[in-house]
């Protein structure tokens, strides 16, 4: 099974060694010292006190590998439009495109049933070009929930986690969803197929929305968010605003909001990824994980005020620090 893991950061570096254990015929497209690292050292990658070291095709020019069974996607979500030329020569007839990402997937609303089948939003696919040149058909879902981290060029640490839940937009189980999950199960990974896996999409999102942005302005930990009383609050009325969106497209959450947010509490002294990336000097992810909900609320007509306030705040702090 060829597999192309697209963007072999932290996650994507930590699916291809385990991917590539597992048998998988694996290449990388990385750039950068990542990219220099990995073709003289091969990608090393550490859980606990062992370490994992494996020699996958790496690259920067994805023309090189060509057409895959599966590529996974492993970027940010805005960076997903400036690379689809690039991703053109990985994808044969019957190649699926795994969206590994954080926030509402490109292909959304394909096969969704409602007045929005067929829909593209603005915010995280502007002018509809990954639904045209990559195809919603190709596309499976995948929720990622590990934490992973790059230590140094070409090493990945693993902090917690193993799951990744799959699905297809039709809640089908397919031939090739079954094949992929049967691939991640042998990698030492949980990769449940979902038959309803725009929920488990909310689900992960309904934290990002809140935690990320206030994270990204106040520099607080998901500790200090979840316990201080005003932050709390904020997040629960993100949380409420995001949920009515949600439910207006079906979907079904199964905890409630408080048992969300002491779920994020119990992370502990965690930075979230917008802050990582503020610290960091690179691009902040904004419009996957908020933007793109409060488009959502003006296609449903349901008022955002307090997403409205915070993303204005966490725009503006991302554009003075010459990151959105």
């Amino acid at each position: 099974m060829k597999i192309c893991i697209y963007g072999a950061g932290a996650i994507g570096g930590y699916l291809g060694v385990q991917l590539a254990q597992a048998g998988a015929d694996v290449s990388l497209v990385a750039r950068g010292a990542h990219l220099a690292a990995m073709r003289a050292n091969g990608l090393k990658l550490l859980i606990g006190d062992e370490e994992r070291v494996v020699h996958p095709r790496c690259t920067d020019n994805p023309a090189e590998l060509g057409p895959q069974d599966f590529v996974i996607i492993c970027l940010k979500a805005h960076s997903i439009t400036g690379v689809i030329e690039a991703i053109q020569p990985l994808l044969g007839p019957h190649t699926r495109i795994v969206t590994a990402v954080n926030g509402i997937p490109y292909w959304y609303f394909y096969k969704h049933g409602n007045e929005c089948e067929g829909s593209t939003l603005e915010s995280i696919d502007p002018g509809g070009r990954q639904w045209r040149e990559l195809g919603p058909e190709r596309a499976i879902g995948c929720i990622v929930y590990p934490a992973t981290e790059i230590e140094a060029p070409g090493v990945i640490r693993h902090v917690y986690g193993d799951r990744f839940p799959l699905g297809e937009a039709s809640g089908e189980k397919s031939a090739d969803v079954e094949r992929l999950a049967a691939l991640f199960v042998k990698a030492g990974l949980q990769a449940p197929i979902l038959d309803r896996i725009r929920d488990e999409i909310w689900l992960k999102l309904w934290g990002n929305v809140c935690f990320n942005p206030i994270s990204a302005l106040t520099h607080a930990t998901l500790d200090k968010i979840c316990t201080d009383p005003s932050t709390r609050a904020l997040s629960k009325a993100m949380m409420l605003e995001t949920q009515s969106i949600a439910e207006t497209f079906g979907v079904k959450f199964r905890v409630d909001v408080e048992r969300r947010i002491e779920g994020a509490r119990k992370v502990g002294a965690h930075k979230t990824s917008m802050l990582q990336d503020l610290e960091r000097g690179r691009p902040m992810e904004i419009d996957p994980l908020v933007t793109v909900v409060q488009e959502m609320g003006r296609l449903t007509r349901i008022p955002t005020p307090t997403i409205d306030a915070v993303l204005a705040l966490v725009t503006q702090r991302a554009r003075i620090a010459g990151l959105y």
